[in-house]
């Protein structure tokens, strides 16, 4: 009994030194106040100020086209490679898997650098579309790593009874696989997005310099200025937005596990 409520009180203070700033800011985003710290009344004025701030909401125009940019090329990848890897032979399955683990695992600054030197080696211009493959490079392994436990649990003799009654295996992909696997596919797209959505090395490194993002726009600006507290504002409809589709996806998800449960149940 005594080390179950110690388990929970260590859990329950991790979660609160995790979310405590965030709860702050969310907090002080309702004030005026151009400190953290300096409650001068409730307000609605910074979230006004954030939508007026015409180069804020440039950048953040442009953090949410990479993101979904990156997010949607990177689940389409990442997707197929995991279907294909998992129905690859032995040794090209560990190959493919071991190659997916660098990015993983890799410093993010290596990856940046690296990338910029092979397109400076191409002669390329430093554009939208080096970015894009930066960020695809940044979050296609995490969603491999997403959808290859879906593709785990699946029931192979489904794809395989479509074949046999007669199903083409593109169909029997659209029909059967992807219905199978979509929780870990919109895991990946969600963690990709994010992922590129909060990026700033790689975007630092591969971006045209008159693109610019929030994380970069709010680099440039502290090194000449303090924070804007518009940004106090901004960061708490991130993080609320954020809340929000995790929470849709958990609830997705837990409602398409427990109606596969019942269908086994009920085919036993």
């Amino acid at each position: 009994m005594v080390k179950k409520v110690l388990a929970q009180c260590y859990i329950y203070l991790i979660l609160l030194l995790m979310y405590l700033p965030i709860l702050v800011l969310v907090v002080f985003s309702f004030t005026v106040s151009d400190q953290v710290g300096v409650w001068t009344g409730f307000s609605f004025q910074l979230y006004a100020d954030l939508f007026n701030n015409k180069h804020l909401m440039s950048a953040v125009g442009n953090t949410l086209l990479i993101a979904l940019a990156s997010g949607v090329v990177s689940t389409i990848l990442g997707t197929l490679g995991a279907i294909g890897t998992f129905y690859s032979k032995k040794r090209t399955k560990k190959f493919v898997e071991t190659i997916t683990q660098i990015p993983v695992v890799n410093a993010e600054i290596v990856i940046a650098l690296s990338l910029a030197v092979l397109v400076v080696a191409l002669s390329w211009k430093f554009s939208f579309f080096t970015l894009l493959i930066g960020h695809v490079v940044l979050t296609v392994a995490f969603v491999y790593l997403n959808v290859k436990p879906k593709l785990i649990q699946m029931d192979p003799f489904t794809y395989e009874a479509a074949l046999d009654l007669g199903a083409k295996p593109s169909f029997a992909l659209y029909k059967i696989i992807l219905p199978e696997i979509m929780p870990g596919i919109i895991s990946g797209f969600m963690i990709s997005f994010t992922l590129s959505l909060d990026d700033f090395v790689i975007t630092q490194y591969l971006k045209e310099p008159s693109f610019e993002t929030i994380s970069t726009y709010i680099q440039k600006i502290i090194a000449k200025h303090p924070i804007p507290p518009e940004v106090r504002a901004l960061a708490t409809l991130i993080f609320l937005l954020v809340l929000v589709v995790v929470v849709t996806n958990t609830i997705y998800t837990n409602r398409k596990a427990k109606k596969i449960v019942s269908k086994r149940k009920v085919g036993a």
